[in-house]
């Protein structure tokens, strides 16, 4: 039990670095400057706020540091380890790639890039430059990657477990043209977690063994660094409800993290197999994306009114919709017995009668559920209830690719409705109220 103090003041050390060091809080900025981002894109398209920005990124926090806390476990157990120059390495890639999109700040895309880099670099291995560009390449051509790709895909297995739990309470609605230009509703999911993520790097002077025997080992002594990580997953639907989608990508994710985990182990009994591992951690990720937006392009849109009823695009959180257990997907069928087709409808409905109201739903299934409460002051017109979009709305986001620029700067990718540039969108009074029962955030 020699080895138990020594590893206990090492961690310690290692908690305390994690503290004191930038990177780990400039990542939760960042998540907390895509949430707030987010939030400004909900209120520019349907005037309300659905969730918190800090809550989100509380929720993220939380999720993150449990994550951080499996993996590192994990890879201590595996003996992963990384250089100081391998971990340099991996913040410049996520950096450079997060100029291009956001959704390239993350790991398995740096370490895919070093990976098929290192091959490029170790195939002109007659070129050598001089000065700092000479550092810059030695140190790609020393990375262990290997070690880095099980790291990678680890740590990939751990995102696609917290997209299954937290994704859908951080799902975001949104409006887009369809393919025959028509207004469609659907879910964004801009799903990001700082990891706080604890590695073993080999040093001089530090812990001498190790209490097992590693998958990967040195034969040197080694030491904690705090290593924070930047995860994420972007994913939009149209066709499907976030919970369902959500439930797909978490399932492929995990698939993907297994067959990058058994490359990369293979990579480390036979070295030629690492541009192999290094290309499915970078282009496996991005064929999952392409058969994402392939399968959302062949699917009918999900959130587009039917013949007859409304259907419901999302919920305010805490409305009354939301207590009377509405749910998105969901047709809002009657009103007080009368039939809605369109929000106008739907107001004079509600006027019926200003202090209760009587709903028939239509469920997923097609199924009636009936419904009655009371209608407070202060409410939401709508009860709280956003509508999959009609010939009412003015604004659109625009499909474009995000990048760390447009994150930081708040920049939002809306548009208004060409055919109704002239027209605000609808705001309908709130209807007259029988009693005070507080209000919901707008």
């Amino acid at each position: 039990m020699e080895w138990v103090w020594p590893w206990l003041a090492t961690l310690g050390e290692a908690l305390l670095q994690l503290l004191i060091q930038p990177f780990y809080y400039m990542a939760v900025i960042l998540i907390a400057l895509i949430y707030h981002r987010q939030l400004l894109q909900e209120r520019k398209l349907f005037h309300v706020r659905m969730q918190s920005s800090i809550t989100q990124t509380i929720r993220a926090v939380l999720g993150g540091i449990v994550i951080g806390v499996l993996v590192s476990m994990i890879s201590l157990f595996l003996g992963t380890y990384l250089t100081l120059g391998s971990i340099i390495s991996i913040w410049i890639a996520a950096l450079v790639l997060s100029l291009i999109r956001i959704r390239y700040l993350c790991f398995a895309y740096a370490a895919g890039a070093l990976g098929i880099l290192q091959f490029a670099l170790n195939v002109a291995s007659n070129w050598q430059p001089v000065g700092i560009l000479g550092q810059a390449v030695d140190t790609v051509r020393a990375l262990d990657m290997p070690a880095l790709l099980v790291l990678a895909a680890l740590l990939h297995f751990g995102e696609a477990v917290l997209a299954r739990m937290q994704g859908v309470s951080m799902a975001s609605p949104f409006l887009m043209e369809g393919k025959r230009g028509k207004l469609v509703g659907g879910y964004q999911m801009q799903l990001f977690w700082a990891i706080p993520l604890l590695i073993l790097v080999p040093t001089t002077g530090g812990i001498t063994e190790l209490a097992w025997t590693p998958l990967f080992h040195t034969g040197q002594s080694y030491t904690l660094m705090a290593l924070p990580i930047l995860l994420g997953l972007s994913e939009n639907t149209q066709s499907m409800l976030p919970g369902r989608k959500l439930q797909l990508s978490a399932k492929r994710s995990m698939l993907y993290s297994l067959a990058l985990l058994v490359f990369s182990l293979l990579a480390v009994w036979w070295s030629p197999l690492t541009v192999i591992a290094a290309l499915v951690a970078f282009a496996g990720h991005e064929l999952l994306v392409w058969y994402s937006a392939l399968e959302e392009q062949q699917l009918s849109p999900a959130f587009v009114h039917p013949q007859h009823g409304l259907k419901v695009l999302s919920v305010i959180p805490d409305s009354p919709a939301a207590e009377l257990g509405i749910e998105a997907g969901e047709t809002l069928y009657k009103v007080n017995g009368v039939l809605v087709h369109s929000p106008e409808e739907l107001h004079r409905a509600l006027r019926m009668n200003p202090a209760f109201c009587k709903l028939e739903v239509r469920n997923h299934q097609g199924e009636s559920k009936f419904m009655q409460r009371a209608i407070y002051e202060g409410e939401h017109h709508q009860l709280g209830v956003i509508m999959a979009p009609d010939k009412h709305e003015g604004w659109a986001v625009q499909p474009r690719a995000v990048t760390l620029f447009h994150v930081m700067t708040l920049k939002l990718f809306t548009r208004r409705k060409e055919q109704r540039t002239d027209e605000a969108p609808l705001a309908l009074p709130p209807a007259p109220v029988a009693s005070d029962k507080g209000s919901v955030e707008m």
